[in-house]
């Protein structure tokens, strides 16, 4: 979302935003000397509060509710995105009090709309109410492109927020990405919804997976967990997409799940709770045959977690987790390759880094044979 705040020497009404890459800054308005700063303040409220719901409509789109029926919860996403014109008509035109009453709307988009309007009224700068009804409708624009699947601008924002359905748009652009660079890459991190990129991610570990199955002998659930003895990784999660693949979840299936059930634990829900419960059946079981005693028992289910992601960021983390999932298969690929037969004095560093990079390259080209030969499961 955009942050909007008062510059006290400037007199300005500044808003900001934030990328992979850093913060922008652009002066929305220079307001008169006859303008408050705490009226200044109240237009920037207003403003954030608008960001942050129309922002919501990106991270949580109709789209992604199983339920779309009246008064269903993808019904009313839809209700609250189709909103944006009638909060820009409430900035110009706002509701305002009469005989004492005031008529407040249930959608937090449109309310943020008419809250900027009464502030704008109570001002009354025409220049000033043009300058912020711009802004507004900047601001609302840069979601609907983000949504279009175009990043450019002030939707570059998009690429820090955790979206619960993926563009094909910004599907395909991660995946080319990964064909370039299948260990990932600075650009799949700062320029690509992190969401999406997880999704192709997903397939290429599969791909990678797959690759060095078929070396090591290994199954391709087992190969990241395998690949830790060799280099600490975080391995429960890439394992676990590992798994709902193998049985059948297409990645689109198996990201889009654990995002939203990470966007659940961040609300204080808890998205799965039989899963919940097994998990605390499994740990009372293992502490009565090998410790009962209370405090053991409390320390394993402090360990408990709802969700493997992070809830702060679920989709950036899910991907970061999977990129290392693919190194683990380059490592047990390499573990398990046949070098070449040299006596121990020509085994020298530059012999060593010649085969290393050779067969670097050799799982490189294999797992972009394998991505490519399943690419119908990605898209």
């Amino acid at each position: 979302m955009t942050h909007y705040s008062y510059a006290v020497e400037s007199h300005a009404l500044m808003a900001t935003w934030a990328t992979t890459r850093g913060r922008t800054s652009v002066i929305v308005a220079t307001a008169p000397e006859t303008i408050t700063g705490d009226e200044i303040l109240d237009l920037a409220r207003g403003l954030e509060h608008l960001s942050q719901a129309a922002w919501r409509t990106y991270i949580r789109p109709a789209s992604a509710s199983s339920a779309q029926q009246v008064n269903s919860e993808g019904w009313r996403r839809r209700q609250e995105r189709s909103s944006f014109l009638e909060a820009l008509k409430g900035v110009t035109h706002p509701n305002l009090p009469q005989d004492g009453h005031l008529l407040v709307s249930h959608s937090p988009i449109t309310e943020s709309g008419h809250r900027i309007g009464r502030t704008l009224h109570s001002i009354a700068d025409a220049r000033l109410t043009a300058s912020v009804l711009a802004e507004a409708e900047t601001e609302l624009a840069s979601v609907e492109q983000a949504e279009l699947g175009n990043l450019d601008g002030r939707a570059r924002q998009a690429v820090l927020l955790t979206r619960e359905d993926v563009s094909p748009v910004q599907l395909a652009a991660a995946d080319a990405l990964l064909h370039a660079a299948p260990f990932g890459s600075t650009s799949l991190q700062t320029d690509v919804d992190p969401t999406a990129a997880a999704v192709a991610a997903a397939h290429w570990l599969q791909a990678a997976a797959d690759v060095t199955a078929e070396a090591s002998g290994f199954h391709p659930t087992d190969i990241v967990v395998e690949a830790d003895n060799i280099e600490a990784l975080p391995h429960e999660t890439p394992t676990r997409v590992l798994e709902l693949i193998d049985e059948g979840s297409s990645p689109h299936e198996v990201v889009v799940t654990l995002v939203r059930d990470a966007l659940a634990v961040a609300e204080g829900l808890i998205p799965d709770r039989s899963g919940l419960l097994d998990q605390i059946d499994q740990v009372e079981d293992l502490v009565e045959r090998h410790a009962s005693t209370d405090d053991v028992l409390a320390e394993e289910l402090w360990r408990i977690r709802l969700t493997p992601l992070d809830p702060q960021r679920p989709a950036p983390d899910l991907l970061e987790d999977l990129l290392a999932g693919i190194r683990a298969c380059w490592l047990l690929f390499e573990e398990y390759a046949e070098s070449p037969d040299y006596p121990d004095d020509e085994w020298d560093q530059a012999t060593w880094e010649e085969w290393h990079d050779g067969e670097r390259n050799r799982f490189i080209d294999q797992v972009r044979a394998e991505a490519a030969r399943t690419r119908k499961r990605l898209m």
